[in-house]
């Protein structure tokens, strides 16, 4: 029986490594030259342009993803600190990529990373010394923001670091677009915690304040919505609404209880959540913290999200649990305050001016 089973063992590995695709050891090979392995994330970029016309590409696509997996791996990844000394060609790709709030320039550059309440980190991979993989920036706070212009502010107060009792994760960008479907951003910020406690043991609470990339879209499409839900829409189409203190408050009790829905109830048609942010931190064991409105008042932020910014709480002690519970059940764990928003009434000042 033993017998049996060691040459069953070795034809199952024969058969494996026939049925490995030629091209493999191509891509392998190629990966050895000097300079290979940026030369083939370059060419995985040029792939994917080339994907959707030529849908036969595919499988050559994943056979490409399936190695750079491997070669990109949490092991190999090195992280870094980005501050004020790090070499310019690195600064001006921490500008270039950044894909979540627009550095301006090299001043607004220095802002985000220079001053004794910012810090910035990177992924780097040792045969690409030169390139950031993906960056976080980080604000040090006495406590949880609600919106993003404090923060990014030009003639804002630092915090000194002997107050800071929390660090907000406020931008994570992704810099190489052949790297794409390889996720580093989960690995990333559990790291970077561990070096800010490390640094500063009196933080004692780790947050996102994120954007909701997708909301708007969905505000006008789904049916989830009522007909006096759509007319929200044309209030936010107003010119200058954001001005009238009346008008915010009122689109407030709206808003915040269909922002709720659409993390805890909306799905899409195959019973995903709908933004990508959210599938990001809740699959990486964040919990959905709180709903901010007029969070990102920037044109950005009212055309893509209604204003709206969401708190993702980072504990380490759950991370595994909030992680599972998403991954195994499609559970968005969420605190109590973003529950009752579901349950809020919020209708009845906006359903009069919209009858007026």
């Amino acid at each position: 029986a033993a017998h049996e089973t060691h040459s069953q063992a070795l034809a199952a590995d024969a058969l494996h490594f026939a049925s490995e695709p030629r091209r493999q050891e191509l891509i392998r090979r190629l990966n050895r030259a000097p300079g290979g392995t940026p030369e083939l994330v370059a060419m995985r970029t040029d792939l994917l342009d080339l994907l959707k016309a030529n849908p036969e590409l595919a499988a050559l696509d994943r056979d490409i993803v399936h190695l750079l997996s491997s070669w990109f791996n949490r092991g190999f990844l090195v992280l870094r600190k980005i501050d004020w000394s790090t070499p310019a060609n690195i600064l001006e790709q921490i500008i270039r990529y950044e894909a979540v709030h627009e550095i301006h320039d090299w001043d607004d550059l220095r802002r985000r990373i220079d001053p004794v309440d910012r810090r910035c980190y990177a992924f780097f991979h040792p045969a690409m010394p030169d390139a950031p993989l993906i960056f976080v920036e980080i604000a040090l706070t006495e406590a949880i923001p609600g919106a993003i212009a404090p923060l990014l502010a030009v003639d804002r107060p630092p915090v000194p670091a002997d107050r800071a009792r929390t660090a907000v994760f406020y931008s994570i960008s992704n810099t190489q677009r052949g790297l794409g479907g390889i996720s580093f951003g989960n690995f990333l910020i559990k790291q970077v915690v561990e070096e800010l406690r490390r640094e500063l043991p009196k933080l004692d609470t780790f947050v996102t304040l994120s954007p909701v990339p997708g909301f708007m879209g969905w505000l006008k499409s789904t049916s989830d919505a009522t007909e006096e839900d759509r007319n929200v829409l044309k209030l936010l189409n107003e010119p200058r609404w954001i001005e009238d203190a009346e008008m915010t408050a009122e689109l407030r009790t709206v808003i915040e209880p269909l922002a709720a829905h659409y993390f805890l109830k909306a799905r899409t048609a195959k019973g995903r959540l709908i933004d990508p942010v959210a599938r990001f931190h809740l699959g990486n064991g964040a919990r959905l913290e709180r709903i901010n409105w007029l969070g990102d008042l920037s044109a950005k932020g009212q055309r893509e999200s209604a204003t709206v910014m969401v708190n993702y709480l980072y504990r380490l002690e759950d991370i595994e649990k909030n992680h599972e519970a998403y991954a195994n059940d499609g559970e968005v764990v969420a605190s109590s305050a973003v529950k009752k928003l579901l349950r809020g009434e919020g209708r009845r000042l906006l359903d009069m001016r919209l009858s007026s």
